[in-house]
C-alpha cells in the first residue's frame, strides 16, 4: 500500500513537471505574442468602467490634458484661466497638495461599480502628467502617498473591488510623461537613448503588476515612437510568461506608434472606436460619459453628458459588433463620483439586470443590424437547445407590429420580451425571410425597461 502511494506521488510530480515544462513560452516579438489566446473572461464581460483621476482633477478645467494645454500648446483658455485665478508664480505641481481625495471611499466606489453591471474596472494609475496614484519607488515626491491624498489610491481600490465584488481589477499606465527631463532628453536624442524607459517606464510597469496583480494592463502615451524604444515586447513576454497574472491578464494595443490596431489582446485603435462592421479581432470601445473630457470638469454642461438612450444604444451596437464597452467617469479631486455619473452607472445596471442575458457572454450573430429596421441590433448565445438570438430594439415601435428582416421562423419558433411577464408573442413569418411580430399594447407599469427592449428569438430556422 505504501509502495503504491509512493509510486502515485512520483507519477503525479512527474506529470506536473511535464505540464510546466511543456507550457507555451512567448518570445519577445509580435509574431509570438500575437499567438496568445484571449482569456475568456474578457470577451464574456462586455462592460468595464474607466476612471481618469489625478492631479488634473484639481483644476478640473478643459480636460485631463490641462497641464499640456497650459504649458505645452499654451492654449488661450488655459493661460487665461490661470492668469485670472492663480498667483503669477503658481506651477502645475502646486495643484498636487489640493488633490486630497478626502471623501474617497473605495468601498462605496466598489458598490457603485457592482451596481452598474460592469465586470472589470480600469483605474488610471498614472496619466501623462507623471503623478502616480500609488506610492511608486520611481516617482519620488510626485505620488499619492508623498503628496496630496497621502494614501495608496490604487491599492485601496484594488482591495475593495476584490473584497466586495467579482469585478476584475485593471490599471491604465501612460508610457511617457509630458515634461519629464529624462523623456525629453531621449526625445532630443531622437530616441536613440532609453534612459527614461529603463529608469521610469519599465520599472513602474513591473512594480504595478507585481504589487497589484491587475488583470488589465491598459497602456497609453505610446504614439510618438515605435515599440522598440519602449521595450514593449520584452515587458509583454514577461507579463505573459512569468508575471503573477500571466494566465488571466489582457492588454490593449498602445505599445508603440506601430502597434495601434495591430497587436494586443484587444484593440482600441483610437478613442471611441466603433467599426462600421464586424471586426475580426477582439476590440474595445473606450468612451466617456462626459463627451468633452475623460477627467472631471467643473464646467461640464448637461448637453455634453451621455443620456441613457445614447449610452444603451452605444452599448448595444458595440456588443453586437463583437466589442466591449469601457465606460469612463472622472472622479473629483475630493474623491467623489459626481451624482450624474453615479446615476448613469446605476441606471445601466438596472437595464442589465433585466437584459444582461442579451449582453454578457454573447457572440455576434450572422447579422448585426437588421435589414429592415435599422433600430434593431442582434446578439446571440449558444445553448443546449440551439442558438438563441436577441433582437434589441432601440426605439419602441409606434404601432403593434414589429417587422424584422433577417430572422427566419417556423412553427417551432418562440418570441418573448425579456422582463415582460405576458405570454409569448404571436408572429407571422415571411415566405423566405423576415418576421412580423404582434406586440400587444404594454402599459407603462408593465414595460420591462425604459430603453433598449430585448426580444428573445428561439428555435429560428437560421440560427
Amino acid at each position: 500500500m505504501q509502495t503504491t502511494s509512493f509510486v502515485s506521488l512520483v507519477l503525479s510530480l512527474f506529470l506536473i513537471l511535464v505540464t510546466v515544462s511543456s507550457a507555451k513560452r512567448y518570445e519577445p516579438n509580435w509574431a509570438s505574442l500575437d499567438t496568445r489566446p484571449l482569456p475568456a473572461w474578457y470577451d464574456e464581460s462586455k462592460i468595464g468602467i474607466f476612471l481618469h483621476w489625478g492631479v488634473f482633477s484639481v483644476p478640473s478645467y478643459i480636460s485631463e490634458w490641462f497641464w499640456w494645454e497650459w504649458k505645452g500648446t499654451k492654449s488661450p483658455r488655459a493661460v487665461t484661466f490661470m492668469l485670472e485665478n492663480y498667483k503669477p508664480d503658481f506651477t502645475y505641481p502646486d495643484f498636487a497638495p489640493d488633490f486630497k481625495a478626502e471623501f474617497y471611499d473605495p468601498n462605496r466606489w466598489a458598490d457603485i461599480f457592482n451596481a452598474s453591471g460592469a465586470k472589470y474596472v480600469v483605474l488610471v494609475a498614472k496619466h501623462h502628467e507623471g503623478f502616480t496614484n500609488w506610492p511608486s519607488k520611481y516617482s519620488w515626491n510626485w505620488n499619492a502617498m508623498d503628496v496630496g491624498p497621502n494614501r495608496d489610491l490604487v491599492g485601496d481600490l484594488a482591495n475593495a473591488i476584490r473584497k466586495k465584488t467579482d469585478i476584475h481589477f485593471g490599471i491604465y499606465h501612460s508610457l511617457f510623461e509630458w515634461f519629464n527631463p529624462l523623456y525629453l532628453q531621449d526625445a532630443a536624442n531622437k530616441y536613440t537613448t532609453q534612459d527614461f524607459v529603463k529608469s521610469k517606464t519599465m520599472p513602474e510597469l513591473h512594480e504595478l503588476v507585481t504589487k497589484y496583480e491587475p488583470e488589465v494592463v491598459w497602456s497609453d502615451g505610446d504614439w510618438m515612437v515605435n515599440d522598440t524604444y519602449w521595450n514593449s515586447t520584452n515587458f509583454l513576454a514577461w507579463l505573459f510568461n512569468d508575471s503573477p497574472v500571466k494566465d488571466t491578464v489582457v492588454v490593449n494595443d498602445r505599445w508603440g506608434s506601430n502597434t495601434n490596431c495591430k497587436h494586443g489582446s484587444f484593440f482600441n485603435c483610437h478613442d471611441k472606436f466603433v467599426p462600421g462592421q464586424l471586426f475580426k479581432h477582439k476590440w474595445e470601445n473606450c468612451m466617456s460619459i462626459d463627451q468633452g473630457s475623460w477627467g472631471f470638469r467643473r464646467d461640464a454642461s448637461l448637453s455634453s453628458i451621455y443620456s441613457m438612450d445614447e449610452l444603451i444604444s452605444l452599448l448595444v451596437r458595440t456588443v453586437s459588433l463583437g466589442g466591449n464597452l469601457l465606460v469612463n467617469v472622472g472622479p473629483t479631486s475630493y474623491g467623489e463620483i459626481a451624482p450624474i455619473y453615479e446615476e448613469r452607472l446605476r441606471q445601466m445596471g438596472e437595464w442589465l439586470n433585466i437584459n444582461g442575458e442579451a449582453i454578457y457572454a454573447t457572440k455576434p450573430w450572422a447579422f448585426q443590424n437588421d435589414t429592415v429596421n435599422p433600430d434593431v441590433w442582434y446578439t446571440s448565445k449558444k445553448t443546449s437547445n440551439g442558438t438563441v438570438v436577441y433582437a434589441i430594439l432601440l426605439k419602441w415601435l409606434k404601432g403593434n407590429v414589429l417587422e424584422l428582416g433577417t430572422p427566419i421562423v417556423s412553427r417551432q419558433s418562440s418570441i418573448t420580451l425579456l422582463g415582460y411577464s405576458g405570454s409569448p408573442f404571436t408572429f407571422t413569418g415571411q415566405a423566405t425571410h423576415g418576421v412580423q411580430i404582434n406586440v400587444p399594447t404594454i402599459s407603462f407599469y408593465n414595460m420591462p425597461c425604459q430603453w433598449g427592449w430585448v426580444f428573445k428569438l428561439e428555435n429560428l430556422v437560421n440560427q
